[in-house]
């Protein structure tokens, strides 16, 4: 990797990932091997009409062949020297190609922002057009969405803490905050119209998002790793999906932290990684680390599985467009039906 793009790397993964590296650390050259992990990417397949699929960064469908939401939504994933040097717009063939591959047959009711940096919020207001869902989350989700051209009825921005039902599930955001640094922290409080540098698209409301279903499954979505301290005390997930990126700059205490007031909070059995992946490369392309400079996902997942281990929790790696069904083995098949 060149001094440039290695650099690139470093900041931007610091921006919208995470921690970063940690102060006086060596930074390592090249990037952990999934290989590695093969282990962990065994989620079990979906076998009825209930499913989550994986297809990036924080982007999760779930849906029980009637009933679809969706976080973030992210598919355009334009390539490192754009973000850092050019202007980014939503890419309607990779979205159209995206929405395609997902081809989960169910209404889309709502596509939710876990927060407004571009690697999340880029495309949802184009999947929210091209599906007919409402694009929720906090008010700079809304100035994203006003900028794209979505009417004021399909956005919905959330009140902390209180429930909204979308077809057969049930959404419940909670505020958080993102793994720091934030190098684009504050809200969006006006329109954003693409194309735009990726600074445009700052941090904004930050969420823990709950989510369930009428037939009992539970989740948590936590799209950043990042956390507020007792914000998810007495609530309830059986699976979590935490964001990782970054991570692996932030040391082993915040590692600790970050598990402590997510995972153990909600009580989750089964926990399934995500947002470790390069956000720079194309979806039709197989999935692959972010590079030493911007994390270390080896780190990350000495860390955590050695606290999976202690807490007798599974930890998971998602596989790329496969729809699963981590309910299965959490907590036992037949408590699960639709």
């Amino acid at each position: 990797m060149g001094a440039g793009r290695h650099r690139a790397y470093s900041i931007l993964g610091t921006s919208f990932g995470g921690c970063g590296n940690v102060a006086g650390m060596r930074i390592k050259i090249g990037r952990p091997d999934l290989g590695g992990y093969a282990g962990r990417f065994d989620l079990p397949p979906a076998a009825g009409p209930f499913g989550v699929t994986f297809f990036g960064v924080a982007g999760l469908l779930f849906t029980d062949g009637t009933d679809a939401v969706m976080t973030d939504g992210f598919f355009s994933r334009p390539s490192l020297l754009r973000v850092a040097l050019g202007r980014i717009a939503p890419d309607g063939r990779r979205i159209d190609a995206g929405l395609e591959r997902l081809g989960h047959g169910s209404r889309l009711h709502a596509v939710a922002a876990v927060h407004t940096h571009f690697d999340h919020v880029l495309d949802s207001p184009t999947v929210a057009l091209r599906t007919g869902a409402a694009l929720v989350g906090g008010a700079s989700a809304a100035n994203v969405g006003r900028g794209a051209g979505l009417a004021e009825d399909r956005l919905h921005v959330v009140v902390p803490g209180e429930p909204r039902r979308y077809g057969a599930f049930t959404l419940t955001f909670v505020e958080s905050a993102h793994c720091p640094p934030d190098r684009f922290p504050g809200v969006i409080s006006a329109p954003v119209v693409p194309p735009v540098r990726a600074s445009a698209y700052r941090c904004g409301e930050a969420w823990s998002i709950l989510a369930g279903h009428d037939g009992g499954r539970t989740a948590l979505v936590q799209g950043s790793a990042g956390f507020v301290p007792g914000a998810l005390d007495g609530r309830e997930a059986d699976v979590a999906f935490i964001g990782v990126g970054g991570l692996g700059g932030c040391g082993e205490a915040y590692l600790r932290d970050y598990w402590r007031h997510t995972v153990r909070a909600v009580g989750a059995r089964r926990v399934v990684l995500i947002h470790w992946d390069d956000f720079f490369r194309p979806l039709d392309r197989p999935l692959r680390a972010l590079p030493y400079a911007g994390d270390d996902l080896d780190l990350t997942m000495r860390v955590l599985g050695g606290l999976a281990g202690r807490d007798g929790v599974g930890l998971h790696l998602p596989t790329l467009w496969r729809r699963s069904d981590p309910w299965e083995a959490a907590c036992g098949s037949s408590s699960w039906s639709t």
